[in-house]
């Protein structure tokens, strides 16, 4: 297999997606490996349906050493995991290219340009992944002075201009090849609403996401995308809300609504979502809502 090859190492349904936009920008086929978390096997069956430019597609546990160790340019996920930091630390990919990882998209940017430490915001790291944060930073930068690291994001960086002074490029998409591909949106009414993961997180009391729901449901019949990593107890509960129907695909919100040939309402709480809904949906007249009773608008509606 040729060295110069690239290949993604993925760990969620929306790095996937990212991978499978950068190989559509590049024209490029990107083998994969996929970590086995919820969601992934669908999301690249289904990927592969619409024509994605996947090589093989491996699923992995742990670190794909023996891949990674065939291929000098890495598509990576998530650049916090401590796997990444013991893997670039280990072996020596010539270049580095990061997709998005929801909003840790932009806290990795600012840790790349040191504004903040190198470590994934709000979780306490252990000392194996603390101890190799500044190996896999300075890493990072070394390929970055020799032109050969970036971010391919859907996320506006204010830190752009100082990325690109450590030779960080900053590769913009929106969504075009998934925009592109889409089949029409299933029919799932016009009223949707984000699941969640904050409950399972501890950043939000389960009786007041239900509270939220509840409150949205009030107004009319709403239709409920799970987040990947919500809990039997928490979709329970949901499922008890009146006026609630709990969509059964287990794909990311991007794919399930790209499709959409009519406008949307669609709420949720603040998330990764609120940047990528709107590129997806751009041009159907849809309304990103973010919470009851403030719209966001921008870039959705034609």
């Amino acid at each position: 297999m040729s060295r110069d090859a690239v290949v993604a190492w993925v760990e969620s349904p929306l790095q996937l997606v990212g991978a499978a936009e950068w190989a559509h920008a590049h024209e490029r086929t990107v083998p994969v490996a996929g970590r086995l978390t919820a969601h992934m096997g669908e999301t690249a069956d289904e990927l592969i349906a619409r024509g994605a430019r996947f090589g093989e597609t491996q699923p992995y546990l742990g670190i794909p050493f023996t891949l990674l160790s065939q291929h000098d340019h890495w598509l990576i996920g998530d650049g916090f995991s401590g796997q990444f930091r013991l893997a670039v630390t280990l072996l020596r990919p010539k270049t580095l290219t990061f997709l998005d990882d929801g909003a840790n998209t932009l806290a990795f940017a600012k840790a790349l340009v040191g504004t903040v430490p190198y470590a994934r915001p709000g979780v306490e790291e252990g000392r194996l992944t603390t101890a190799l944060a500044p190996v896999a930073l300075e890493r990072t930068l070394r390929r970055g002075s020799r032109g050969r690291a970036c971010l391919f994001t859907a996320f506006e960086i204010p830190e752009r201009d100082r990325l690109t002074e450590h030779g960080v490029a900053v590769q913009p998409h929106r969504f075009e090849w998934t925009r592109a591909t889409a089949p029409e949106a299933a029919d799932i009414g016009p009223r949707v609403v984000m699941g969640s993961a904050r409950p399972v997180d501890g950043r939000m009391a389960l009786a007041d996401f239900i509270a939220w729901v509840e409150a949205v449901a009030a107004t009319g019949p709403v239709t409920y995308l799970p987040h990947r990593r919500e809990t039997p107890a928490q979709l329970d509960a949901v499922r008890g809300i009146r006026n609630v129907a709990i969509s059964p695909a287990r794909l990311p919100a991007e794919l399930v609504l790209a499709g959409a040939r009519e406008p949307l309402e669609i709420y949720t709480l603040p998330s990764s979502t609120a940047t990528t809904l709107p590129l997806v949906l751009e041009g159907t007249g849809s309304v990103i809502r973010t919470k009851p009773g403030r719209a966001r608008t921008k870039g959705v509606a034609s």
